[in-house]
């Protein structure tokens, strides 16, 4: 289970969530500043290995991501960061791109199973957001980060839940709160759960809440079962 924007040191973390979590090993890497960011992977077994951050000096210590090593995979918890067109938060989500991207190309340069689950924070193309035509503009949905993805997928990542849901629109992961988006399934697909082409996805599934009251996040959690 990858988890992002938690928010806290172990310190903090909720006595609830420890107890539901007991029997499972938690790998955390919380954000040097206090209340930002923060990622996480729950594993049934203990990592052999840990690493944290993208190899790049600037995005050390933001807690934007962790990976683990378990017997025979690789597996990755990521929070990109959102950006915002035409100012400096862009050209910081640009650069960790391409920080992000030269990282993941040594994964599959090194031929180990991978997964990477978590809040890319881009649409991949028109069937991924509700509102495209609207948002062509907007950060998440330009140009240049969906050709991004596009070259991270054609480089031998494949995007999960597309490929067992071809030619539909979403499933959607992410609805603002504002207005009916939520009600009226107005959403973006920017939750993805990416592996190397040795792994065969055979369940995907967005676990979206039954009414906008019972929400936990704007986001809801993607689902993906392998197969051998």
């Amino acid at each position: 289970m990858c988890l992002q924007e938690v928010r806290a040191l172990a310190v903090e973390l909720p006595r609830e969530f420890l107890a539901a979590t007991a029997g499972l090993h938690l790998t955390l890497d919380p954000a040097s500043a206090k209340g930002r960011n923060g990622v996480a992977i729950l594993s049934r077994e203990a990592p052999l290995a840990v690493r944290t951050g993208i190899g790049a000096a600037e995005f050390a210590g933001h807690g934007r991501y962790v990976e683990v090593d378990l017997p025979g995979l690789t597996v990755a918890s990521l929070y990109l960061p959102k950006g915002q067109a035409g100012t400096p938060k862009q050209e910081e989500k640009d650069r960790f791109l391409a920080a992000l991207a030269e990282h993941l190309g040594k994964t599959v340069a090194d031929g180990r199973e991978m997964v990477v689950a978590g809040d890319f924070n881009i649409a991949p193309a028109e069937a991924d957001i509700r509102a495209w035509r609207n948002n062509l503009a907007h950060s998440g949905f330009l140009p240049h980060e969906r050709a991004w993805l596009a070259d991270l997928c054609a480089s031998g990542w494949q995007d999960t839940v597309r490929a067992l849901h071809p030619g539909v629109d979403g499933p959607y992961t992410w609805w603002s709160y504002r207005g009916r988006a939520f009600d009226n399934d107005a959403g973006w697909r920017i939750d993805h759960v990416l592996a190397t082409p040795g792994l065969a996805p055979v369940e995907a599934r967005v676990e979206r809440a039954s009414s906008y009251d019972s929400r936990w996040s704007d986001h809801a959690p993607v689902t993906v079962r392998f197969g051998s």
